[in-house]
Parts: structure tokens; C-alpha cells; sequence
């Protein structure tokens, strides 16, 4: 069989392969890219981006009952096909725009999951393919569960293409998937049962905040079943049985739906590995501080699949960046963890940026927090919000802040300005000395390093 000899194959369009491919190319190499499912990766089709096109219609309803008989007189109505739409108008033309993009650069397209065949080789649409270096971006896809039924659960891809809101939905796992779109679908009028195998939700989370979610949930209407083992799935004419174990009994619930949200796991499986003696783990592809393969100096690994990565859009465009400075320069850049907020987009928004406080109190001699409800501050009380909430950590030996959990409807944004002020190893005073718009949730901010625990 004749060979393809390539410099550089990408396997994974998403941010990350692309940033690697365009990099490479621009530098003369040989470069194809290969995805098995549609070009331009999960957070523009099937992510973060037609999520969050989705969830203002929820925050939308939210806000709106909030406000009833406030001023507000009627709580609109969402017609969710108009809504599938404009999401759609988004997410459509993205694999077609990816594609042209990619070829117009020179750079050769594959449609197919590989396989490798030894350390540099692969097959892909029954063709043999060698390579100086392969790139390995295929990011994550959902934890596949095993039991009986387990073929009838859905996973966000279907939540997002949804013809129409279920009467009822069963979510299997309470990660920033299953309590987004938990939210989402119970403000929009589902009524929604979360199964957690553990003992909270949000567990990466601070649990003075989490707990604040969770209760805002219920008032939604979400049922959550804690230490909840899902023992089956079973296919009835309109609805799916559950069968779970919860406090020493097996109990049943129904629903129109049940949705796998258990986690995501890097998208390794298919690509036989193994004979390409790349090491990998739940963790992802082992790579070393250059993003390289610890086991097989041809392969490097970027964006989320990658052992040193979170599964953060932003995070994957740096990765790839670099990846494709070490390919096309030699090692030169070595990857360093970044100070990275996090955000789960259910109402209010709970956001978290640096340490966490037992992470903080094992790393420093001596800590300060500053923790508090707010839900009867300005802010919170004009929305008629129930839950505004927050928790902010300082080095008490030098006094700069060093982790912030904020949970508010603006907590996605105001983080943004305390993870500014991290970066710059800010002090208590003198972030306390900013000016900012009042009022203002971040101007909130200064009110909440005020009194420390």
C-alpha cells in the first residue's frame, strides 16, 4: 500500500488542532488534519458556544418571575423551535467556514477517526499515512456508563438539538453539564430529577457556594437524589424507567428522558495508541512540560485530551499555540499552568478563580477569608434574586488575594476582575483603593474584603 508522507498531522479540529495546523502551515510544513465528526471542535458546535445562545432564553424566564408583579406583569413565552433556530445560525455554518479555511491555508483535510499502526504511522479512509509528527487534539466526550439500559441515555448533544422542552427529564451526574442544563430545562418548564452517585454536586466547587445552587435548584423544582447509584434504564412507550439505589433501597422514578452527564473522559479510545507506544490514562495523553508525549517523542497532545490541560476553551488555544512553536522551532516553550476562573452557567452563575480554602490552608503558613451572603445587598435585593453569595481568600504574610468563589448573575464577569487582580499579585488594599461604576456588582467586590473571618 502506498504511503502519505505528511510533517505534521493534527487528529482533532477544535481550537486547539486548528491553532496547531495554522502555526505549522504558515511555516512551510506539510499538514493535514483529520476529525471524525464535523470540523471546528465541541465548543463551537456542540459546546460552550450555542449553550450559552440557549441558556439567556432560561435567564431570560428567571430574570422575568423574579420580577413578576414587580413590575413585570406577565412572564413571556420562549418558542423554543425560534430559539433552536438562531442557535442554529450559529452553529451551522461552522464546520463548512472551518473547512474552507483550513484548505485555503494548503493544508489537506481527512474525515475519520485514525488509527495508529506503529510510532509513526496511522491508517485513515483505508489510507496509510506516515508522519515526522503527530499532533493529538481530539479533546472529550462524554463517561460511558455500563448498565442495563444504558443505551437509552442521552448526552448534551441532545439536549442541544432538542425539537421540544420533555415534560420530564432524569440527569445522571451533577458536573457542570448536568447542573446547567438542569437549570435550563426546569426554568423552561421540565421537570427535572438529578441522580448524584456522590454525596454533593459540583464537588471541584466550594461547597458554601455549591450548597447555595443547590438550593436555588429545588426552589426551580429539581429533585436531587445524593448517594444515588443508577442501577438500569428501561424503555417504556413514552417514558424511561429508573432504577437507582438511594439510602440502602432500590427505588424507580420516570421521565421522558435521561441524560448521561457523569463526566467527560479524553477521546482516546479509537485511536490505538498503544502501537504508537503514546501513554495515556483517564487523565488524558502523558505529555512533559513541552506538551510532548513522556513515551513517544513524535506525538505531542494539546487541549483537553492533553495530561496537563483542563477542558477550557481558552486553555486549548494556548496549548495548541505552543505545540506549534515547539514543532516548528524545536522545544522552545514549555506549557505553565496559567491562572484560569472557572464558571458554571446555572442562575446564579457560580464562578471560581485560584485556590480553594483547604488548598490555600495547606499552602500557605496563614490565610484570610473573606466570606459572606449578600442576598441582602443592593444588587441581589433589586433583582429580587434569592441567592448572592461569595468567599475570597488572601495570603495573610503578604495580603494578595489568592483564590475568589463568587455566586451572583453577574459571577461570570466580576471573577474576571478579581483573576486580573491576581495576576498582578494585587493586595487586599490596594484593590480595596480601585474605583470602580457604581452600582456595580464588581464595585460589590471591595464591600466583600471588608471583614475576614
Amino acid at each position: 500500500m502506498e504511503t502519505t508522507h505528511y510533517d505534521v498531522f493534527v487528529i482533532g479540529s477544535g481550537i486547539a488542532g486548528q491553532t496547531v495546523a495554522k502555526a505549522c502551515i504558515e511555516k512551510g510544513l506539510k499538514v493535514a488534519i483529520t476529525d471524525k465528526r464535523e470540523f471546528g471542535g465541541t465548543c463551537a458546535i456542540r459546546g460552550c458556544d450555542p449553550k450559552k445562545i440557549m441558556m439567556q432564553f432560561a435567564d431570560l424566564l428567571q430574570h422575568t418571575k423574579q420580577l413578576k408583579d414587580l413590575g413585570v406583569k406577565k412572564v413571556p413565552k420562549i418558542k423554543w423551535k425560534a430559539v433552536q433556530k438562531f442557535k442554529s445560525s450559529f452553529t451551522n455554518p461552522v464546520p463548512k467556514s472551518t473547512e474552507k479555511n483550513l484548505s485555503e491555508l494548503g493544508i489537506d483535510l481527512y474525515h475519520q477517526s485514525p488509527k495508529f499502526i506503529s510510532e509513526t504511522e496511522i491508517m485513515v479512509e483505508g489510507k496509510k499515512i506516515s508522519a515526522d509528527k503527530f499532533v493529538i487534539a481530539t479533546g472529550y466526550v462524554p463517561r460511558t456508563l455500563e448498565f442495563e439500559g444504558a443505551e437509552f441515555l442521552k448526552t448534551s448533544d441532545d439536549i442541544l438539538n432538542l425539537k421540544k422542552i420533555p415534560k420530564s427529564a432524569t440527569f445522571i451526574g451533577s458536573g457542570y453539564v448536568g447542573m446547567e442544563f438542569a437549570y435550563m430545562l426546569s426554568t423552561m418548564g421540565c421537570k427535572v430529577t438529578i441522580l448524584e452517585v456522590g454525596a454533593e454536586a459540583l464537588s471541584q466547587f466550594d461547597s458554601f457556594l455549591v450548597e447555595k445552587v443547590v438550593k436555588s435548584l429545588k426552589q426551580n423544582g429539581v429533585k436531587f437524589k445524593f448517594n444515588a447509584e443508577t442501577i438500569s434504564v428501561k424503555k417504556l412507550k413514552k417514558n424511561r424507567r429508573i432504577t437507582y439505589k438511594h439510602k440502602g433501597k432500590t427505588k424507580t422514578i420516570k421521565s421522558r428522558m435521561v441524560i448521561n452527564t457523569s463526566g467527560r473522559v479524553p477521546a482516546i479510545d479509537l485511536l490505538d495508541l498503544e502501537k504508537a507506544n503514546v501513554t495515556a490514562d483517564g487523565g488524558g495523553v502523558k505529555v512533559n512540560d513541552f506538551l510532548q508525549s513522556t513515551s513517544n517523542e513524535n506525538v505531542y497532545a494539546c487541549g483537553d485530551v492533553s495530561s496537563k490541560s483542563l477542558p477550557l476553551t481558552p486553555l486549548s488555544g494556548l496549548q495548541g499555540y505552543i505545540v506549534g512553536l515547539n514543532i516548528c522551532f524545536g522545544n522552545k516553550k514549555k506549557f505553565e499552568d496559567p491562572l484560569v476562573p472557572s464558571i458554571v452557567f446555572t442562575h446564579p452563575n457560580l464562578s471560581m478563580v485560584g485556590y480553594s480554602e483547604e488548598e490555600a490552608k495547606n499552602r500557605y503558613k496563614n490565610i484570610k477569608i473573606f466570606k459572606g451572603d449578600a442576598s441582602n445587598w443592593y444588587n441581589a435585593e433589586k433583582e429580587n434574586a434569592d441567592a448572592y453569595a461569595f468567599k475570597i481568600i488572601a495570603n495573610e504574610r503578604t495580603n494578595e488575594i489568592v483564590g475568589a468563589h463568587l455566586l451572583s448573575s453577574q459571577a461570570n464577569e466580576t471573577i474576571n476582575i478579581l483573576a486580573t487582580a491576581m495576576n498582578n499579585n494585587m493586595t487586599v488594599d490596594a484593590f480595596k483603593k480601585m474605583i470602580f461604576t457604581y452600582p456595580s456588582y464588581t464595585n460589590d467586590l471591595k464591600s466583600m474584603l471588608k471583614n475576614d473571618d
